[in-house]
């Protein structure tokens, strides 16, 4: 009983202070939800894959994946799964869009942010992903233990000569063990996006092939609606795959032509550069700082709102240093290969639509031939058919219960009527040649 009496007491003092109080803030009171949670609008599913090869997959809202990636809303819609946007590849400021058939991701200098990573088909390019990025880390880390060993020995060689360590490079490019140069973060990604899209097609190309001409074989053989039914799948799934297929083309053939939206892909290089400012921006800053607030306060209320921070244009100064000059033959040695790949299947494409057409061809020479026949065969009939209704009426005439003198004499009258219908027959006959001959004559059959 002492237990529930001081149960109501505390319950009383609660309402108490409660009544006392006009205003809640949020944190103070958190309504228990009535029904089922509902998911945010706008939250997806992204993985995440780091620069090590670890992949998680998280749940961002678009804002979120503005803000980590530097992309704009319009630079996001083109990924949007219910929306039908064409093969892009787009090279923004801090990170890549990549929308190839399946493949929908967002790749920066230091991850990978992949949207429908759940959908199977995307399986084997996450694994493929995954062994080349841990690939690169390995070289990466390897090489960096090298570089160290290289510093060593330069130190070593220039307190013993001079001269000598002039001869070392201090930059060395990150190799693999076969001795081929590492390409940076992102395009190890993004050959990887492009080897998969263009392997992915290619394989449909000849699955296609192998079932069209074969088909297609069997159609000029024996024309039948079986047939017709399966080249006329064949041939849909033909102009689906083209049309995809030209889309990618058009696509890498665009980049390749524009130096400048490769240049624009380069986001390690940009990273290196802008932590490079930010050091020597960091040095200054104490003397920079000082001037710029100096000159603000001499200056009027107006006149220091005009006047810039000579660090503000930091990221547009990056950008422009980067368009004009990096060198973009790496980039370019990269794409060409690809382009070739997925132009190649498009020429496959393209013989096996020509086969298709010249089938199409054919079997229209053959349905006008057979159309030719019948109306051959018609004409014939319908010659037959006049002269044996002549004859009908003629015999039809002459069987009338009429007396005239030809069957006055009952066996005069037989023969005579047996030489009446024998010659309506034979002349008949004679005259059905002639005008076989006449329309031979005169190229109608």
């Amino acid at each position: 009983m002492s237990s529930g009496g001081d149960y109501h007491r505390l319950l009383h003092k609660t309402k108490s202070h409660i009544g006392q109080t006009n205003d809640f803030s949020p944190n103070q009171v958190r309504p228990l939800p009535t029904g089922p949670r509902k998911k945010s609008t706008g939250i997806q599913a992204w993985m995440l894959m780091n620069k090590k090869g670890e992949a998680q997959v998280i749940e961002a809202g678009k804002y979120a994946i503005m803000r980590r990636t530097g992309l704009l809303a319009r630079d996001l819609r083109v990924l949007d799964p219910i929306l039908s946007y064409p093969s892009t590849i787009m090279g923004r400021e801090k990170a890549i869009v990549i929308n190839l058939e399946h493949i929908k991701a967002i790749i920066t200098g230091l991850e990978v942010l992949l949207l429908n990573s759940r959908d199977p088909t995307v399986m084997p390019f996450i694994e493929e992903l995954q062994n080349r990025i841990q690939r690169f880390h390995h070289a990466t880390i390897a090489q960096k233990g090298d570089v160290d060993g290289l510093n060593f020995s330069k130190e070593f060689s220039m307190l013993e000569d001079q001269d000598e360590s002039l001869k070392v490079e201090e930059k060395t490019d990150v190799k693999n063990q076969d001795g081929s140069k590492v390409l940076p973060f992102e395009f190890v990604a993004l050959e990887a996006c492009l080897e998969t899209v263009c392997n992915c097609l290619e394989s449909e190309a000849i699955t296609l092939e192998q079932e069209a001409y074969p088909t297609l074989d069997k159609l000029t053989s024996v024309l039948s609606t079986l047939n017709l039914e399966r080249v006329r799948q064949i041939k849909s799934r033909l102009i689906e795959i083209s049309g995809r297929v030209q889309k990618v083309k058009d696509e890498l053939e665009h980049l390749l032509d524009d130096d400048e939206d490769m240049a624009q892909m380069y986001l390690t290089e940009k990273l290196v550069y802008s932590s490079n400012m930010n050091e020597g921006d960091d040095m200054d800053d104490e003397s920079s700082q000082s001037n710029f607030d100096d000159r603000c306060s001499i200056l009027s209320d107006d006149e220091g709102q005009n006047l810039e921070n000579p660090h503000g244009n930091h990221t547009s100064s990056t950008q422009s240093y980067m368009n004009k000059n990096l060198d973009v033959k790496e980039l370019e040695m990269l794409l060409e290969p690809y382009f070739v790949q997925i132009d190649g299947t498009l020429n496959k494409l393209s013989t096996l639509r020509e086969y298709v057409h010249n089938t199409e061809d054919f079997i229209n020479i053959m349905l006008d031939d057979k159309q030719n026949k019948l109306l051959q065969m018609g004409v014939m009939l319908t010659t037959a058919t006049l002269l044996l209704t002549a004859f009908i009426i003629t015999v039809g005439y002459l069987s009338i219960n009429v007396r005239i003198a030809l069957f006055n004499d009952n066996l005069n009258g037989e023969k005579n009527w047996l030489w009446t219908a024998g010659g309506g027959s034979i002349g008949c006959i004679v005259l059905y040649l002639f005008a076989y001959s006449w329309y031979k004559y005169k190229r109608l059959i």
